[in-house]
């Protein structure tokens, strides 16, 4: 066809070729481009590059491709079915950590344990056990996935792209195009949104290879059906949950079966989820058991928090119910049972210094919570989260400017105003203004390595690696004060951005000053750091949400919202308080209305903002944000991670109040109005379905 440049299909992926190529580079490579089979509906097979848009849809449109049709296993009863079709016929489960050879959807059986689970629940006065489920959501970014790609006749790589993690995309496509990463330079864009799904690839080696081929740039964007259908939304799960507690309130036992959707390759989060669960509370006794799931839907990727959401929506309505069955109060119950300093996690490691019961001291404090909750078919709804905050490598680079600024280099994604908090840290070192740090957010050639934005990590381990950084710039501009006055670097201090002699009053430099003397008295000033912080530390919040529910229509309207979260330090609060904010909204919306919706033969039906129902401004209220401050040891200004915290809470939260306002416990997300009709229905002994009008 006229203007048609290159074809690619999945036989022209280099790295999944290669005899000797991994299992995971395999999968990788097969998940952006299907070989021999295709999994998912939107599993690509093939690409085209031509001369404008038009051409290349029109040249898709003449690919014919031979599908033999086989049976979809669009959920985990059905794919872990002893009759389910294999998605992998040569996939095995890997059990507790053993590779067995079991032919199965089962990619991965995990499992953590402390106590006795079987003492704790025989010393329990009172045991629930309960069943939960939640469908696929998306993270929702406004801003497709787009990559555009040179490769150079020397066979180096240039990518443009809309990533995370210039470092991870250059990590994740080395091996899919067979070449050293030396030879891939990634420049990250400005992102519109990521929430965890701009971390893996998609677009990148495919733009390589068809440039490869053309030897022009490609540019290739995604529509909003390709974004649904095609890349990593959340897990779907099932999960059952149970806890037993004593008549006075202490929790004994705590067990949790967490089964997750993987997609159509292994990966979910599933073993964070196990980790997550009972994390807000000390439990002698506990076991958690995960198992990674294939169906026929997109591989999974993070969002926000990945699986801490999912298992709080199941782990904190048992702690709501028990709290109801014994008659207390439940925020005093969690108090009662509070994760703390010394407290060990299920998985093993001991928390240090955390602000958990300080976050539920605020929350009972709240204005909000002493407020008396008055109405029929109205209740008020608790909940408590916990997230990792990982640590990884994150370098920075700083130079000083003649003019008194400073020129400072970092790799991190911008995501959620970290230039500014990392900025906002070296600033703070040296005695300046924010406004007198210049931020840059550099490409896999011009910085060392950087992980991705994610995790929580930025302020903390990118802002860590600027005030390194920022200490040896002081360090430096110390000595050349003490040069310039020929005297002794011990004598030279430095206080509110001025460098001073220690018993001279008359010698004194304000940062600005001696910025413009660099230039003749040595040459300028730079450094540049890389660190690998080990103490990141975790984080915990407590929500409380007041709501409404219609009993004719089943509609929920959020009446009152309170956010409180521990942030170590807030480095900008009016960005942490963003952060929060927009964490509870994404959490309304997949309480109440998200889900990917698909027929019987497992097409997605909603895919587009249209039909795929997403939160605005009229489907909440303000969001009231408390933040506590309790240091994080591990950091050298106390931060701990905020962008993932705020959105564990919310679903338990609303499923909490909606238990207290109706009498009944969802057990199922989304909590559409259809779904608590139903449930509404249920408990009163009307017949299910659609009623007809009175």
């Amino acid at each position: 066809m006229p203007g048609v440049q290159a074809v690619i299909t999945g036989q022209d992926m280099p790295g999944a070729n290669k005899v000797e190529a991994s299992r995971g580079t395999q999968m990788a490579s097969d998940n952006l481009m299907a070989r021999t089979k295709v999994l998912y509906k939107g599993h690509p097979v093939a690409a085209v590059a031509a001369v404008n848009q038009h051409i290349a849809e029109a040249a898709l449109a003449e690919i014919k491709v031979d599908y033999e049709v086989l049976q979809s296993v669009m959920t985990v009863d059905q794919a872990m079915a002893d009759n389910a079709p294999l998605l992998h016929e040569n996939l095995t489960t890997t059990e507790l950590g053993e590779r067995t050879d079991k032919k199965s959807n089962v990619a991965t059986h995990i499992q953590y344990t402390q106590g006795d689970i079987d003492k704790g629940f025989a010393s329990a006065d009172v045991v629930i056990e309960m069943e939960f489920s939640n469908k696929t959501v998306h993270q929702g970014y406004i801003e497709p996935h787009s990559a555009s790609a040179i490769w150079n006749e020397n066979d180096e790589v240039i990518i443009w792209t809309s990533t995370q993690g210039a470092f991870t995309s250059r990590d994740a496509i080395a091996p899919l195009l067979d070449l050293p990463v030396s030879m891939i330079k990634v420049v990250p864009m400005e992102i519109g949104g990521g929430f965890g799904g701009k971390i893996p690839v998609y677009l990148e080696p495919l733009a390589a290879l068809l440039s490869k081929k053309t030897r022009r740039t490609v540019k290739m964007t995604m529509t909003r059906a390709e974004t649904f259908e095609s890349t990593g939304p959340t897990s779907g799960t099932s999960m059952r949950v149970k806890m037993g507690a004593t008549q006075a309130g202490i929790i004994t036992a705590a067990q949790a079966d967490l089964t997750f959707e993987a997609g159509g390759f292994p990966g979910s989060m599933v073993s964070a989820g196990a980790q997550c669960i009972f994390a807000p509370y000390e439990i002698e006794n506990m076991q958690t058991d995960g198992y990674d799931v294939l169906v026929n839907k997109p591989k999974v990727a993070p969002y926000r928090a990945p699986a801490a959401p999912n298992v709080a929506f199941a782990g904190e309505q048992v702690v709501d119910a028990l709290a109801q069955k014994l008659n207390i109060d439940p925020i005093e119950f969690r108090l009662m049972n509070a994760a703390k300093e010394g407290t060990r996690r299920v998985d093993g490691p001991i928390f240090p210094v955390i602000g958990n019961v300080e976050c539920l001291e605020a929350a009972k404090q709240s204005t909000q919570y002493k407020t008396e909750l008055k109405g029929p078919y109205r209740g008020r709804g608790v909940a408590s989260g916990f997230w990792f905050n990982i640590g990884f490598q994150s370098s920075c680079s700083i130079s000083v400017n003649a003019d008194g600024t400073i020129s400072l280099v970092e790799g991190s994604t911008d995501i959620g105003g970290t230039r500014a908090s990392i900025a906002m840290q070296a600033a703070e070192v040296l005695g300046i203004a924010a406004e007198d740090v210049h931020p840059t957010v550099a490409d896999t050639d011009s910085i060392g390595y950087t992980a991705m934005t994610g995790g929580s990590r930025t302020t903390f381990a990118t802002g860590w690696a600027a005030y390194e950084t920022a200490q040896d710039i002081k360090r430096q501009m110390i000595e050349r004060a003490a040069f310039i006055w020929d005297v002794s670097a011990d004598d030279v201090g430095m206080e509110d951005g001025v460098f001073k002699h220690r018993s001279d009053g008359d010698l004194k430099f304000t940062f600005k000053e001696l910025a413009s003397q660099l230039s003749k008295s040595g040459g300028g000033i730079s450094s540049q750091s890389t660190i690998d912080p080990k103490g990141a530390g975790g984080a915990f919040g407590t929500h409380v949400v007041d709501l409404e529910v219609d009993p004719e229509t089943g509609k929920v309207t959020i009446l009152d919202y309170t956010i409180v979260q521990d942030a170590g330090k807030a480095i900008h609060p009016s960005y942490v308080e963003g952060q929060m904010q927009g964490g509870v909204v994404q959490g309304i919306g997949w309480a109440l209305n998200e889900e990917y919706s698909y027929d019987t033969e497992g097409r997605m039906e909603n895919a587009s903002f249209l039909d795929y129902r997403m939160p605005t401004s009229l489907d909440t209220t303000m969001i009231n944000t408390i933040i506590v401050e309790v240091a994080n040891p591990g950091h050298p200004y106390g931060v701990r991670g905020v962008g993932e915290v705020p959105i564990v809470p919310p679903m338990a939260a609303i499923a909490n109040a909606i238990a207290r306002a109706t009498g009944v416990r969802m057990g199922q997300l989304p909590m559409s109005p259809g779904a608590i009709l139903e449930a509404l229905w249920a408990k009163n002994g009307e017949p299910l379905g659609l009623r007809t009008a009175d």
